[in-house]
């Protein structure tokens, strides 16, 4: 089982009440997201300050509140039910098919790669085989590498460090690095420039397939699945001219079809459609020219579609 500064006879005692545990980053760069992804599906619950488990409110779930880098390891080992982590993570520490992937999250985004000094003049990740490669992602820099190494290279020399990575080129320990890539202000800071990209990755929500809690796995997708369409989408509603209507509903076609309503004046329609909130300002501008009057937008807690 991975290490864990989580209090383990918490745990054992959530067990023996038959909640589902919910593995969640307790901090980190995926924290934050997480936390307004359980307060949008209305997964409340109260976390006493320095503890690792809190429950919910509202349905028998228990937050578990673990390093990201574990949660991959306790969902396939059935430790907990269902929880999120990095796709870099999952490829990482187990094998894929221990785990359930159940959805893309859309957060977290951010790519891992080979980096090296930029005074180094290194363009290419085949100059790096048999060097000195520090990275907190050990297995997947050593398969990556594997496929570049020769008898004349030798093995890939890989060294596990647990952070600050982007350090060790500077300070003489590395001739390149494998880690993750957000914005790459950290990575330019350091004197580092990518040589090669090794996979895209972002948050994903990921279940244990033998877990007893089907049922309540179940709601809580669909939960988060609402939520994520929420926070992608507004309601938009305007009035509009019975010759204008085909227009603006081509404009509008919502996920399905628009909603359209009769109004008093036989001659006018209300309509309203789901439209994505980065296209919404096109959207109102368009229907405007096309005639539509009273023009609202309406943002949107959660869904269920």
């Amino acid at each position: 089982m991975a290490s864990s500064a989580v209090d383990m006879a918490k745990i054992e005692d959530e067990l023996k009440k038959d909640t589902l545990l919910f593995a969640v980053p307790k901090k980190g760069r995926l924290n934050e997201k997480c936390m307004q992804l359980l307060a949008g599906a209305g997964l409340d619950h109260k976390r006493p300050d320095r503890v690792d488990v809190a429950t919910c409110t509202n349905m028998p779930i228990t937050l578990v509140f673990l390093p990201a880098a574990d949660i991959a390891t306790y969902v396939g080992e059935g430790n907990v039910d269902i929880g999120i982590t990095g796709l870099d993570v999952i490829e990482e520490t187990i094998p894929p098919e221990e785990v359930a992937k159940e959805m893309d999250l859309g957060f977290g985004k951010c790519k891992l790669a080979v980096q090296a000094p930029v005074a180094s003049g290194i363009t290419d990740a085949k100059a790096l085989a048999g060097k000195r490669i520090v990275t907190s992602f050990p297995n997947l820099a050593k398969r990556f590498f594997a496929k570049y190494e020769t008898p004349e290279t030798g093995p890939t020399r890989i060294k596990f460090v647990s952070g600050s990575v982007e350090a060790a080129c500077g300070l003489g320990l590395a001739d390149g690095i494998v880690d993750l890539v957000e914005t790459g202000t950290t990575m330019r800071a350091a004197g580092l420039d990518i040589v090669e990209p090794i996979m895209e990755t972002e948050a994903v929500l990921i279940t244990n397939p033998n877990s007893t809690h089907k049922e309540l796995l179940n709601t809580i997708k669909k939960r988060i699945e609402g939520y994520l369409t929420a926070t992608k989408y507004s309601m938009i509603q305007y009035n509009v001219h019975k010759d204008n209507l085909q227009k603006v509903c081509d404009i509008t076609p919502g996920k399905r079809a628009p909603t359209i309503t009769s109004l008093h004046d036989k001659n006018w329609f209300a309509v309203s459609a789901l439209v994505k909130k980065s296209e919404q300002a096109l959207i109102m501008d368009q229907l405007q020219n096309c005639g539509a009057d009273s023009i609202l937008i309406f943002r949107i807690d959660n869904s269920r579609m």
